[in-house]
């Protein structure tokens, strides 16, 4: 894995994410190696000067290369991306990297042509300039990231780290994102189609009233839950839990409920030897019938191909 930077926060989160070995989570970790461009930046320039072995070659062989950010200069100025660096990102994608951005990461992506046709995101306030710049790409400014797959691009900040973490599951499963996500005390998993912009005007007793009501869903996902019910639960009426929900976590309160029961059966189908049908029943989602579906068109592929991409050593038994 190869990483070009400027930008000392959005390094930050790749090297803390993909560079401290977790043998107890998975063994071999990431093999994360910081690249750099130049010694040293351009005169006067915000950011730090790195010092590694690693040049713009290196990132040619990796298996993922993310572009944490590019100098001010690029957005606000519109000064070109370097040369060097746009030849050895084609060179990279060519070669079968999967090509990831977080921030203004992406105006490098897409100096290289490989956001073309495709939907990418930035931080909200450079998402203008990015759509302007390159009109071949389909900016989309209000979510927190997007998997195309091979290429992937996140908003700025934190969601950057949600982008992260999302690499994480998707090579190594749920289990040991959540695990990772529980050592670093950040949420486990933020789905990339959450609003980048969430309403700050809530007021943050609500916020801590509507956290309990999530916590006590998430302990009976195996049940029925009403959006009435949950309601109930935090003393409102529907339609105001609703608003809350949605201004809180950019979803409805299906989507969400969805989105938790999904990724019950996920860590389900990573740590134990249930069938499909029980999971399917602990998780809420009815049938083996409907999990599949689901599963299909959230994550793409089977229940059963999920859980032969995770095989863990497992206490329970596909007997219980």
């Amino acid at each position: 894995m190869g990483v070009a930077f400027w930008d000392l926060y959005e390094v930050s989160i790749p090297a803390t994410v993909f560079g401290t070995p977790q043998p107890d989570l998975a063994n071999p970790w990431y093999d994360l190696r910081m690249c750099r461009i130049r010694a040293h930046g351009p005169a006067g320039a915000p950011g730090f000067a790195l010092r590694t072995r690693y040049g713009l070659d290196d990132i040619v062989g990796a298996d993922t290369v993310i572009v944490a950010s590019v100098p001010e200069q690029v957005v606000e100025d519109g000064e070109p991306v370097p040369e060097e660096l746009v030849t050895a990102l084609c060179r990279a994608y060519d070669a079968g990297a999967r090509m990831v951005s977080l921030c203004t990461g992406a105006f490098a992506l897409a100096e290289a042509g490989l956001l073309d046709g495709r939907r990418a995101t930035a931080h909200w306030m450079h998402t203008a300039a990015l759509a302007e710049r390159y009109p071949n790409v389909q900016v989309d400014d209000s979510v927190l990231y997007v998997d195309d797959g091979d290429v992937l691009t996140s908003a700025g900040m934190t969601a950057g780290l949600d982008l992260c973490l999302h690499l994480v599951r998707r090579d190594l499963g749920a289990y040991v994102a959540n695990q990772l996500a529980r050592r670093m005390v950040v949420p486990a998993h933020r789905p990339g189609g959450q609003a980048q912009f969430i309403d700050l005007s809530v007021p943050a007793t609500d916020d801590q009233g509507l956290a309990s009501v999530l916590d006590w869903a998430r302990a009976r996902l195996d049940q029925p839950l009403s959006i009435d019910e949950l309601a109930r639960q935090a003393m409102v009426s529907p339609r105001t839990f609703y608003r809350r929900l949605q201004r809180a976590t950019g979803a409805t309160p299906l989507q969400w409920l969805l989105h938790q029961r999904l990724g019950r059966a996920q860590s389900l189908l990573e740590e134990t030897g249930l069938s499909v049908e029980k999971i399917a029943k602990l998780s809420g989602l009815g049938t083996a019938n409907n999990l599949r579906h689901h599963f299909l068109r959230q994550i793409g592929i089977s229940p059963s191909d999920y859980r032969n991409a995770f095989p863990r050593q497992t206490q329970e038994t596909s007997s219980r």
